[in-house]
């Protein structure tokens, strides 16, 4: 990354030298993290946050081990808090620049990297830079490809996780889950939002939304430092997005799906040909195949797992349709009527499942629908289990569920 970063910098002739010094934030993997054995997270973390360290990253994120199961509780917050503070003050990792300087391997490693993502830069550069390529979908495409072929290595056996397909512990882990009441912090956020309005100056709060949707308009303006003021007079986030939306419209996402990457890391496999045999013969009996609406719900724009979904869902043989981002309960579910889905996959990430998902099962109801199959997948806690079946969920998911069973079971569902 710094390496690319100083040659795509330096082809702009910068006045400071220290224009081409890369300053970067760095996140461990939340894709490492396995819901099975979850306390081998804590050494996923631990690897990770060493490369990042060795790698002179200037900012860094430790997940906590917990993030596969639900959202982290003080305690393993306050472990992956301190796996920083042991590398940095006991294992003395930021005492020395560059530790793993003139290590051939690492050079080797580098070397590879720097070709591999300069033909992704170029591939970018091509279709008009990144903001064209954004349009296209083109990172999000790579993105979707190689996690799906990832995700078929591991159901394969090919690469192993440990305590997932190899190792695996003879009882499960158990863990504290935090609970939320989403019921509750919306009502919090709610009363401070409304708190805000009322206490700050309307008028003020008015002319600066104005000034920023001219600023927008007009194209005459610094909309950031015009952002800036806004929020100074106590305009929301809302607001201030809504604001731009006058000029800017909101932006609608392109949903674009890989197709066969997940097939062909399955290449001959006889249990992978089975469940699409399965698929033929409901498309047979039926007179149609099963079809699979993907949602997100609410605020969770986490979506890698749900286009790996989506990607593997569709390789197997169903009709699959993606829902855009950001859909309420309502949403999803007239979509679904409309599109005559089998089955609506909830992909849950934030932990809001325990109060959208009875949403949209009580709206299928309400829409004479209730013969559509809701499932859900993602970071869902088993202690949630009950509550959403009792909502009527048909069948749930874990972040390391192997698809071809999974797809064997909606299939029989269905």
């Amino acid at each position: 990354a710094r390496y690319l970063w100083a040659k795509l910098v330096k082809e702009f002739s910068p006045k400071n030298p220290m224009s081409c010094a890369l300053r970067t934030h760095c996140q461990t993997s939340g894709v490492s993290l396995t819901e099975q054995d979850a306390y081998n997270n804590i050494v996923r973390t631990t690897i990770e946050a060493m490369a990042g360290a060795l790698g002179g990253t200037q900012s860094l994120h430790t997940n906590s081990f917990d993030e596969a199961v639900g959202l982290p509780t003080p305690f393993s917050a306050r472990i992956a808090r301190n796996t920083q503070l042991i590398l940095q003050e006991e294992a003395g990792l930021t005492d020395v620049i560059d530790p793993l300087g003139g290590s051939y391997f690492i050079e080797s490693l580098t070397a590879s990297m720097v070709e591999h993502a300069g033909e992704l830069v170029a591939e970018i550069e091509k279709a008009g830079g990144m903001t064209q390529a954004v349009a296209a979908g083109i990172p999000k495409l790579r993105i979707e490809e190689a996690a799906a072929s990832r995700q078929a290595r591991i159901e394969r056996g090919e690469q192993v996780v440990v305590g997932v397909n190899k190792y695996q512990p003879d009882k499960d882990t158990v863990l504290d889950i935090l609970q939320i009441d989403n019921a509750e912090v919306l009502s919090a956020q709610v009363e401070r939002l409304t708190t805000v309005k009322r206490q700050r100056n309307g008028d003020k709060c008015k002319v600066a939304l104005e000034k920023l949707t001219s600023a927008a308009h007009n194209g005459d303006g610094n909309l950031l430092e015009l952002s800036i003021a806004a929020m100074k007079s106590r305009a929301t986030v809302g607001e201030v997005s809504k604001a731009l939306e006058k000029s800017f419209t909101r932006h609608q996402a392109r949903t674009k799906s890989v197709t066969g990457v997940y097939k062909a890391a399955y290449g001959a496999d006889g249990d992978f040909e089975e469940i699409q045999k399965k698929v033929r013969e409901f498309a047979t009996n039926e007179g149609r195949r099963p079809r699979m609406l993907v949602v997100k719900l609410g605020q969770d724009g986490h979506d890698r797992g749900a286009k790996v979904i989506a990607t593997a869902f569709a390789d197997i043989g169903f009709d699959i349709d993606v829902a855009p981002l950001f859909q309420t309960p309502e949403e999803a579910a007239l979509q679904a009527v409309e599109a005559d889905a089998h089955v609506i996959g909830v992909s849950s990430q934030a932990g809001a499942h325990n109060t959208l998902v009875p949403a949209l099962t009580n709206t299928l109801r309400k829409l004479d629908a209730a013969n559509i199959l809701v499932i859900c997948g993602g970071v869902i806690p088993s202690q949630d289990h009950d509550f959403l079946k009792s909502k009527g969920v048909a069948a749930i998911y874990g972040t390391a569920s192997n698809i071809p069973k999974a797809a064997t079971e909606i299939l029989e569902l269905v």
